[in-house]
C-alpha cells in the first residue's frame, strides 16, 4: 500500500472526498440543487416532506406516495415518556441551551429504542431508524422550548404537517398560512448543502458503521459552532445594534476596522449572491414592515461599503441573514434559530448517512506531524 502523504488545501477546500447523488453547490454560478431539481424552486413549490422523500428515495413522490410517506413520518414523530424525562433533566444541566439538550434527547431516543450499528442493519432498517429520529427532532425541539419556559410540552398534531406542527407545538396555537409557507421555504432551502461541516461529520461517523443516533448527534455537535449553524440569531443582533439605516455606514466601518466577522455575510463556497438568500429575501419582502425594510437596506449597503473600505473583497449575504428575518416573522424565539436550522438539516443528514453507509470504506485521512523531533528518551524522573 502506498502511504505517501498528499498535501491538500487548508480546511479541505475544493477537495473531493466522495461521490454523491444527493446535492451539489456551484459556487461560481450561485446555484445549488437537490438531485436534478433547483433547490430554490423546490423551496417555493414543494413541501418539506416531499423534498425529504426526494433525497431519501431519489424521486419526487406522486400524490399517493406523498400521502404514504407523510404518514410514515407522522407515525414516527412521537417521543417516548422516558425521553420527556431526559429533556427536563437536560434543560437543567445545559442551562437551557436547546441545541445541547437536543443532542442529549436524540442520544436518549437511540438508547431507548436500542438502535443497532448501521453496519449490522439492512438498508430498509437503516432508513427506518433515521426517519424515526429525524421525525422526532422538531417534536423534541418544541418540548425543550416549552420546558425551558416553565411550560408543559404540547402533544404533536402530525396531521398539520412537518412545519405547521412544529410551530403549533412551540406556540400552542396554529400559525398563519403565510408563516407556515415562509418557514417551509426556509427549511427546504436548508435541508442539504453539499459537504458542509455537519454533513461531513455525519458521513464520517456513518463510515464507521455506528448507529443512526450517533451519526445525527455528532452532526448536531458540528452544527452548534457559530461559524456553521449559529449565525442566524447573531444576524438579528447585528440588526439590533445598527438600529436604523442612518447607522449602517458607521457600524460597518467599525466592524471592518476591527477585522470582525459580519454574521450573515460571506460563504466558503459562493462567490456570488447566495441563491437561498435571494429566495428568502422575497419571502420576507412579502411580509413587509420596517424590520424587513431595514434588513434589505443593510443587505444592499454592506457590499458597497466593503468595496470602498476593502476593494476587491466581495461579500454577499448568505442563508442566515434573511433566514433570521423569516424566523422572527414566524414568531420563533432567537434561541430556537439554530435548532430550527437543525430541524431542516437533520433531514439531509439522513439521506447522506444512508448513502455513506452503503460504502464499506471508512473515512480515515492522515495528518502531517510537525511537532518536536522524535524519538527523545523518556525522562526517568
Amino acid at each position: 500500500m502506498d502511504d505517501t502523504l498528499i498535501d491538500v488545501p487548508h480546511g479541505l477546500t475544493n477537495v473531493v472526498v466522495a461521490e454523491t447523488t444527493l446535492s451539489d453547490v456551484r459556487g461560481q454560478e450561485g446555484f445549488y440543487h437537490y438531485r436534478q431539481y433547483s433547490a430554490t424552486e423546490l423551496a417555493t413549490m414543494r413541501s418539506v416532506e416531499d423534498v425529504w422523500r426526494l433525497l431519501l428515495d431519489g424521486e419526487l413522490p406522486t400524490p399517493d406516495e406523498s400521502l404514504r410517506f407523510t404518514q410514515e413520518v407522522r407515525d414516527a414523530a412521537r417521543i417516548s415518556p422516558h425521553v420527556h424525562d431526559v429533556i427536563r433533566v437536560a434543560i437543567r444541566g445545559s442551562h437551557a441551551d436547546p441545541l445541547a439538550a437536543l443532542r442529549v434527547a436524540l442520544a436518549a431516543e437511540g438508547l431507548d429504542r436500542g438502535m443497532r450499528p448501521l453496519f449490522d442493519l439492512s438498508p430498509a432498517d437503516r432508513r427506518r431508524d433515521l426517519i424515526s429520529l429525524a421525525a422526532k427532532t422538531p417534536v423534541i425541539i418544541a418540548a425543550i422550548s416549552r420546558v425551558a419556559a416553565g411550560e408543559l410540552p404540547i402533544d404533536p398534531r402530525p396531521e398539520l404537517g412537518y412545519v405547521a406542527n412544529y410551530l403549533y407545538m412551540i406556540r400552542g396555537e396554529e400559525a398563519s398560512e403565510r408563516q407556515v409557507s415562509a418557514l417551509s421555504s426556509y427549511l427546504v432551502a436548508a435541508i442539504d448543502h453539499g459537504f458542509n461541516a455537519s454533513t461531513f461529520t455525519a458521513r464520517v461517523i456513518a463510515s464507521t458503521g455506528a448507529d443512526a443516533a450517533a451519526c445525527l448527534v455528532g452532526a448536531l455537535g458540528a452544527l452548534s459552532g457559530p461559524l456553521h449553524g449559529g449565525a442566524p440569531s447573531r444576524a438579528l443582533d447585528a440588526l439590533d445594534a445598527i438600529g436604523t439605516v442612518e447607522n449602517v455606514d458607521s457600524w460597518v466601518a467599525q466592524r471592518i476596522a476591527a477585522n470582525e466577522r459580519i454574521m450573515g455575510f460571506g460563504h466558503p463556497v459562493y462567490r456570488t449572491e447566495d441563491p437561498r438568500s435571494a429566495m428568502l429575501k422575497e419571502v420576507a419582502r412579502r411580509f413587509g414592515g420596517d424590520r424587513v425594510e431595514l434588513a434589505i437596506r443593510v443587505e444592499e449597503r454592506i457590499p458597497v461599503l466593503l468595496e470602498q473600505l476593502k476593494p476587491g473583497r466581495e461579500l454577499h449575504t448568505n442563508l442566515e441573514w434573511f433566514a433570521a428575518i423569516v424566523m422572527e416573522l414566524c414568531e420563533l424565539p432567537r434561541e430556537l434559530f439554530t435548532p430550527t436550522f437543525a430541524a431542516a438539516r437533520v433531514l439531509g443528514w439522513t439521506a447522506n448517512v444512508l448513502e455513506q453507509a452503503a460504502d464499506s470504506k471508512i473515512i480515515r485521512p492522515s495528518a502531517r506531524y510537525v511537532g518536536p523531533d522524535a524519538p527523545v528518551p523518556v525522562p526517568t524522573t
